[in-house]
Formats: C-alpha cells, structure tokens, sequence
C-alpha cells in the first residue's frame, strides 16, 4: 500500500510492540523482515515498545478504538463482514482505513538457526540495540 503513495522510499519505520510474534526477541520476525529489506531494497528500522507499554501505542488509540466503534453491535459472522467493516471505517480527521485479508498458508514452529540468525545484517542501534535496530538489505 505504501509503494504508490511513496514509490523513492528508502526506508521504512515500523513500530511493534514488545511482545508476541513480532518481539524483539522473536527470531523469525528478524530473519523475515531481512528477506523483506532484500526483497524491496529498503532499509528497515525497528523500533519495538518495552515490555508492557503497548498501551501507548498511538495505532492503539488512533486506529483500534475507531474501528471497533464502527463494528460495535454488528455480528462478526465472515471474513468479509470483517473485512467491509474495517476497510469502511473513517474518522472527521482524516483516517481512512485500508484491510485486506491475508489468505496464504503459513508454516508453524519454525526455528531459526544460529547460522541464519547471523546472516541478518542487521545495525543495532546504540540505545536499547535490543529494542532499536536496522535492518539492511543483502547485497
């Protein structure tokens, strides 16, 4: 979605919260975003929540809550049903929702190698590396 809105991007921010299948200690969600940055050529930076402050996550609070304002008393009987409710939710200020549903297959328990790991070119950053980092695509 963002690659007509910005077709000279160079590098893409993301936001993720500190827990889940996208934690800064998740192995998969490290070695996929490479492939991603590979893939598009873009340079990843993430910057995760600390543990337990996902509340302050402006999606949260800008996005969700609009959302579930909009399908508030609606039956969520079908994918589709979801998917119209979300993609049709707008605020007075501007926000226009966009939703797609996801219909691939996707392998579970996958494990990581340390090799894999390691051929990540990934940048910590000097505060909380941990938590902050970039990821640069492979040659």
């Amino acid at each position: 979605m963002g690659k007509g809105s910005y077709p000279e991007a160079t590098e893409l921010l993301i936001t993720a919260d500190g827990g889940g299948s996208n934690s800064s200690r998740t192995r998969l969600w490290k070695y996929e975003l490479q492939k991603l940055a590979t893939e598009l050529q873009l340079e990843i930076t993430v910057c995760h929540f600390p543990p337990g402050t996902s509340k302050w996550n402006a999606i949260e609070h800008r996005m969700f809550s609009y959302i579930s304002q909009n399908w508030r008393g609606r039956p969520l009987e079908s994918h589709e049903v979801i998917i119209n409710l979300i993609s049709s939710t707008k605020t007075r200020t501007g926000l226009n929702i966009k939703c797609a549903l996801d219909e691939n297959k996707y392998e579970k328990g996958l494990k990581i190698s340390d090799e894999e790991m390691e051929s990540i070119n990934i940048i910590r950053h000097t505060f909380h590396g941990d938590w902050n980092y970039t990821i640069k695509p492979l040659t």
